[in-house]
């Protein structure tokens, strides 16, 4: 099969289809691959290094006010719809993906008006505006989470399918994640992340919580800052405590966060849809601390959906200190019932199967040419 993947800015818009593309491998090996994304977005380093092929094309997201700015968008959004009519021509796939971004909106477009079957893949349980222009056209919607298929109402056809990073981590190893952290096997993990950057709201939290850890010295507690972060946070425990205890890790970035992932006990995580994904699929029971610096507050949205499952805790980050972060943790990893609730109710919301669902309607696609 001969696919076109698009999806930009973040990268949680990028490693879902990169979830696609490895599914695509695994089933068919001879499956061939065009990704097509921004120049101004992660995914011009990122995509590069997964090995997909990769075209860029020059294109802006609407401003939600009036602005100048938005009648440049709209030359460069048909300007991206001719390019990518070109690249498509020329590539001739059975179908195209997008997963979200506004890069998405004229390569979709272009697959739609030249008759490719298309299928775009929401993340949040609120679409993004991209998405919403684009359920219109599109062969398939695939929705993350189960019950927002009424966000498109203009849709031909919406199926609930996860999100594909689910599957990626099924594979991930527990025994190297362990030892990635220097920790012993089986040991109690706390994982404490603002997500690839940082959040430095969420590290004055872990500096002024750090001292109520000595209560704790049974469980581990890995806090990774962000590279930004790191020196500074760092330092800022140490004059608090004079030293790192043995059950303290402060890490600047983890790069292989799956398998990390598969030896945690608690995640203290911002509510990304890719990230949920992630943790849902492998049961781990999380506190949630939403973004407010994204579009539409869809991270709270995406939060309100686990904790009304019972999966995770959630404090809004206005609302975050030191205090009411290590009670949250202490509350969960001191009952042991409790966290085997959150466990049981988080995989229940976890969708494994995620990626070969959407390789599947892929497939249904292609093969109605």
């Amino acid at each position: 099969m001969r696919v076109v993947l698009s999806g930009g800015g973040t990268g949680g818009h990028i490693y879902p289809a990169v979830a696609v593309a490895r599914q695509c491998e695994a089933e068919d090996p001879d499956s061939e691959f065009l990704y097509i994304g921004g120049t101004r977005g992660l995914e011009s380093k990122l995509v590069p290094q997964e090995n997909l092929p990769f075209e860029a094309i020059d294109i802006t997201g609407f401003r939600r006010k009036l602005s100048m700015d938005n009648v440049k968008t709209v030359m460069r959004f048909l300007k991206g719809v001719q390019t990518s009519k070109k690249l498509l021509k020329e590539f001739k796939p059975d179908v195209v993906i997008g997963t979200g971004g506004y890069v998405c909106g004229p390569v979709v477009y272009a697959a739609a008006k030249l008759g490719i079957p298309s299928i775009i893949h929401e993340q949040n349980a609120i679409p993004g505006l991209t998405n919403q222009f684009l359920s219109r056209y599109v062969s398939t919607v695939a929705v993350s989470f189960e019950g927002s298929e009424g966000a498109f109402p203009k849709a031909k056809r919406v199926i609930y399918t996860g999100n594909p990073r689910a599957t990626t981590v099924q594979t991930a190893n527990r025994e190297r994640g362990f030892a990635t952290l220097g920790i012993p096997m089986n040991s109690s993990v706390v994982l404490i992340v603002g997500g690839s950057r940082g959040a430095k709201a969420i590290n004055d939290a872990m500096i002024e919580m750090a001292p109520r850890l000595e209560k704790l010295k049974h469980i581990h507690f890995v806090y990774v800052t962000g590279e930004t972060y790191f020196d500074q946070t760092r330092e800022d425990i140490r004059s608090r405590l004079g030293s790192l205890p043995n059950h303290l890790h402060v890490l600047p970035y983890i790069h292989n966060m799956p398998e990390v992932l598969a030896a945690t006990s608690l995640i203290v995580n911002r509510a990304g849809a890719s990230f949920l994904a992630e943790i849902t699929s492998l049961g781990i029971p999380s506190v949630l601390i939403p973004s407010p610096n994204v579009t539409n507050n869809h991270q709270v949205a995406n939060a309100r959906q686990l904790e009304k499952a019972g999966a995770a805790k959630v404090i809004l980050e206005k609302e975050l200190t030191g205090k009411r972060l290590y009670e949250s943790i202490e509350d969960i990893m001191m009952n042991y019932n409790l966290q085997q609730e959150m466990s049981a109710s988080s995989r229940s919301l976890g969708k494994p199967d995620s990626a070969k669902v959407i390789v599947e309607e892929m497939r249904r696609l292609s093969r109605g040419r």
